[in-house]
């Protein structure tokens, strides 16, 4: 199943915070679930400011009717596990007139759906339940299909039944697997199926009616979606108390809690045990046990990471490339307030050995494009920016006699845009950075006014496919003025910009009950015409690591916009830079092929990828057993081959899964730039850049 339909699966239900005092949200009555006189008001306001302000001005027609409905069924039921083929068909009904519907504000039709959708899952909660009162026999040749996304809708129930059968199986045997015994398994996979139809009967109309319209703005674009009245004061809540937590982004995945990014300086990356792509499938409160979260909404799931400053939260985790039913781990972090300075730009300095000289290469890496706004406002001299910390540092970095620059801003989604604008007018003489075109097609220019450089030297960019936005823009100008070059992987491709629309604003009657609209309104450009939407920004040297790179960020994302071109702003750009890099990236391909700690991150990618694209799973005891220490032996040998090339103590060989030992291996060595395989081959591709051509600037 693509992310974006399980994100979307995920924001039907996330208008309500709920605690986990179950009975402190009451169940709604199926014949209450009916759209309410603001649903009405507010569908007909959507489709208003959609039309008009939305950058691409979709029309509401019967082929996007056809489109909405399709999104629908997949946000109710995206791995096809409730309705049948008949179900569908009665809605396919539906399929030319949804357009109709909502230009009249009529989502009674949708709300129908919906209700076919409870009834459906209370029959599968059932039909679950009384199947853990069987026993299971692992020792027989069965496999369970794991993404159903492309499978046909089943025949009738007994099909379906089969495929709940081997759904129930399998949790039992992956519960089994992670050491649990048979009465636990019952106990908590009993809670797990109730609780997955307890949380379906808690929503309300509210709820039902977000996910209608959010059916809508995202068969338009991925970035565009509506909050209702108690999703928007649970956003502003959370946005207050965003900072206080563990530092972690998350998704919902296939039942589980995705990992999708730590958040640089956070608790969660200061423990060196959690990375992105990791999947939680139990959280615990200090030293009480761990409750089961696999099912569960995303919001129950962050109200329980969430807490006071200070307290401790204990995540079971299923770690990145892992197949379900693979042992877990547990990780201990400290709840804090992620502070400023663990975001800020940091400095550091390479050692590159080269034939008759060492050379020094600065490091400045950025996690988010920052600034101090209110201090900013209020005149205060000291307020933090990105540009003025990286200013500083280059000034440090200089003094230690560096022959070039590294700007790495891997895993940087953004920030703010102005700081991108800025901190590109520290490398280049002035000029446009961004071209920015709204909803009229009109096309306005971001600029750096300020004559001069605070750096004039050698400069490399090192991007990921983390990095987004204002990360794009900065990487995309320095790329198009020559200034230098971009290393890495291609970026992730988000081009547009979003706006909030308070809906209240055009009905005052309805008392603030209408909910706001997040809608994309424009885009950028890059100063040479082409767009950073969808494609990103392609590095001039590719580190060619995994094979899942056009399968990641905006190019993953149904209905993203496409990449689009307009004409050149008026640049001047620097000649002396654009020198011929075949030598330095034949170079690069002969290091790298002889290097086996690079090699190895290569296999470890391929690894995972494996893991990640398997469509089946066996349901036979043994052989799951077997798979999973193949694959962790695999990656322990991997593992050994990178350390063994930094110089650092080998892990013991992985054996099995029950004589396997507890063991930190990111804790014996506290300099990870140090041991930074890629940030460590972008310094010798600079360092190889200088000693071709000691590039100077000189604009044309």
């Amino acid at each position: 199943m693509s992310k974006v339909l399980i994100f979307l699966y995920s924001v039907l239900f996330q208008s309500m915070v709920l605690s986990s005092a179950h009975a402190a949200v009451p169940l709604v009555p199926h014949e209450e679930l009916v759209p309410f006189p603001e649903h009405q008001r507010a569908a007909k306001i959507v489709t208003h400011v959609l039309y008009n302000y939305h950058y691409t001005k979709t029309p509401l027609d019967n082929e996007l009717s056809k489109t909405i409905l399709g999104q629908y069924l997949d946000m109710l039921d995206p791995q096809k596990l409730h309705f049948v083929s008949t179900d569908v068909k009665r809605f396919e009904r539906h399929a030319d007139k949804i357009d109709d519907y909502l230009k009249k504000s009529n989502v009674e039709p949708l709300f129908s759906i919906f209700k076919k959708f409870r009834q459906r899952l209370e029959e599968r909660v059932e039909y679950s339940l009384e199947e853990l009162k069987n026993d299971f026999n692992f020792a027989i040749e069965e496999s369970i299909i794991l993404d159903r996304d492309d499978s046909d809708w089943a025949n009738d129930i007994a099909e379906l039944k089969e495929v709940w059968k081997r759904r129930v199986k399998n949790d039992f045997l992956s519960l089994k697997l992670a050491g649990k015994d048979e009465g636990t398994i019952v106990d908590t996979l009993s809670e797990r199926y109730s609780g997955l139809l307890r949380r379906a009967q808690q929503l309300n109309s509210d709820d039902i009616f977000q996910g209608i319209l959010n059916a809508y703005t995202m068969s338009i674009d991925p970035h565009s979606s509506y909050f209702s009245q108690r999703t928007s004061e649970n956003f502003r809540i959370r946005m207050s108390l965003s900072l206080e937590g563990i530092g972690a982004i998350l998704q919902s995945e296939d039942d589980m809690t995705l990992i999708k990014e730590v958040v640089s300086g956070g608790p969660a990356d200061l423990t060196g045990e959690v990375d992105a792509e990791d999947r939680i499938v139990g959280i615990g409160q200090g030293e009480e046990p761990i409750l089961d979260v696999v099912g569960w909404r995303l919001d129950n799931v962050v109200d329980l990471i969430r807490g006071p400053k200070g307290t401790t939260v204990r995540l079971e985790v299923l770690k990145k490339g892992l197949p379900v039913g693979s042992p877990t781990q547990v990780v201990s972090i400290v709840r804090n307030t992620i502070k400023l300075e663990d975001q800020a730009a940091k400095k550091a300095v390479l050692n590159v050995e080269t034939p008759g000289k060492n050379h020094s290469v600065g490091v400045i890496t950025i996690p988010t494009f920052y600034l101090d706004f209110d201090g900013k406002k209020k005149g205060n001299s000291d307020y933090r920016s990105t540009t003025k910390d990286v200013t500083r540092l280059i000034g440090e970095l200089v003094s230690e006699d560096i022959i070039g620059l590294i700007i790495d801003l891997r895993a940087n989604g953004g920030g703010s845009l102005s700081e991108a604008t800025q901190l590109t007018g520290l490398f280049i003489d002035s000029g446009p950075v961004v071209q920015v075109k709204d909803t009229t097609g009109r096309v306005s220019l971001e600029f750096d006014k300020d004559k001069g450089v605070s750096y004039d030297g050698p400069l490399v960019v090192l991007v990921d496919g983390n990095s987004a936005s204002a990360s794009e823009i900065f990487a995309g100008a320095i790329q198009d003025y020559n200034r230098g070059i971009v290393v890495g992987e291609p970026t992730f491709g988000k081009g547009t910009v979003q706006n909030l629309i308070d809906l209240n604003r055009f009905d005052q009657s309805m008392k603030g009950k209408l909910g706001e609209l997040k809608t994309t309104i424009a885009q950028f450009f890059r100063v040479n015409g082409e767009s950073t939407q969808h494609r990103g920004v392609i590095p001039d040297i590719v580190f060619q690591i995994s094979a899942t790179g056009d399968e990641r960020g905006e190019r993953s994302l149904e209905n993203a916009l496409p990449w689009a071109k307009i004409k050149a702003a008026k640049y001047k750009y620097y000649s002396d830079q654009a020198l011929d890099l075949n030598e330095v990236i034949r170079s690069h391909k002969k290091r790298t092929a002889e290097n086996d700690a690079f090699q190895a991150l290569v296999e470890i990618n391929e690894l995972v990828d494996t893991a990640n694209s398997k469509s089946t799973l066996s349901l036979m005891e043994e052989r799951r057993k077997n798979e999973y220490d193949v694959n962790r032996r695999s990656q322990r040998v991997l593992e050994n081959k990178i350390r063994k090339a930094q110089g650092r103590e080998l892990l013991p060989p992985y054996i099995s899964a029950a004589k396997e030992e507890d063991s930190d291996n990111s804790s014996d060595d506290p300099d990870e730039v140090e041991f930074d395989i890629l940030l460590n081959e972008t310094a010798k591709i600079l360092s190889d850049w200088y000693v071709q051509s000691k590039p100077k600037l000189t604009m044309h």
